[in-house]
């Protein structure tokens, strides 16, 4: 099908062969590991992927980036070791890559979340729309985190789901977003962005009522109520941590 697959991995080693596993249509699975101590590599080349190694370094989009440099093929996918690809998607990337004289250069993809078994249909989450699939000569990822794919052409939304399953302990949760906002907040600091009382006090308290209230989370349920107050709390941390950023710089 002309697809490489590229996946970033550090200790990945309870998902990597599942979702290597359901990538059978990609030509080529491209797996950028942050030296993992585990065994991610291990099972990634058992499984035939091709592994490079290279330190993230805080930077998602120079390590994506890297990636698209190793894909080999025209099309590349671009999947985080915990997603899955759907049949339903995969039979829509398939047949959308095949199309002759395909006008489009790159597609979104929607994305389900399912935390702790079950899966979110409100909050922010359940809107989210990620650009994954693209031509390799389109565009270069952008942004140390909550990274972009910068492609500048005409793009497609794909009507079938990524699923994604984050955080399946609470303590993986709150270990992942306290890892997230110190690169966020670095990253706030690199585009001149300032934290001061009033976003470490104000903002968090709106980013729970916009994800509970606005969006519906409390439709969601218990896991809705605690993605709300998670999202919340990496709000709370990015700003506190740009504001201590801020003082030693």
């Amino acid at each position: 099908m002309n697809i490489s697959a590229v996946i970033l991995t550090k200790n990945e080693e309870k998902n990597i062969g599942e979702c290597i596993h359901g990538l059978t249509f990609c030509e080529e699975i491209v797996v950028i590991d942050d030296y993992s101590s585990d065994k991610t590599v291990e099972i990634a080349r058992g499984l035939r992927a091709k592994v490079f190694q290279r330190s993230l370094d805080g930077n998602f989009a120079a390590q994506r980036n890297f990636g698209l440099e190793k894909a080999a093929n025209k099309w590349v996918l671009f999947i985080d070791a915990d997603e899955r690809v759907s049949k339903g998607l995969k039979d829509e990337i398939e047949k959308e890559v095949s199309v002759l004289n395909n006008p489009y250069l790159g597609y979104f993809v929607k994305r389900d979340d399912y935390i702790f078994g079950k899966k979110l249909n409100y909050g922010e989450t359940a809107s989210v729309r990620l650009l994954r699939l693209a031509r390799k000569s389109a565009g270069k990822w952008a942004r140390d985190v909550h990274e972009v794919w910068d492609v500048r052409g005409k793009t497609k939304i794909l009507k079938n789901s990524l699923w994604h399953y984050p955080h399946q302990t609470l303590r993986e949760f709150i270990k992942d977003i306290n890892f997230q906002s110190d690169l966020h907040a670095e990253a706030n600091y690199k585009e001149g962005k300032s934290s001061n009382l009033a976003k470490i006090v104000i903002w968090p308290k709106g980013k729970f009522f916009y994800n509970y209230l606005f969006k519906l989370g409390f439709l969601d349920g218990t896991e809705g109520f605690v993605l709300a107050l998670i999202m919340s709390f990496h709000s709370f941390l990015s700003w506190s941590k740009l504001w201590i950023i801020q003082r030693k710089r």
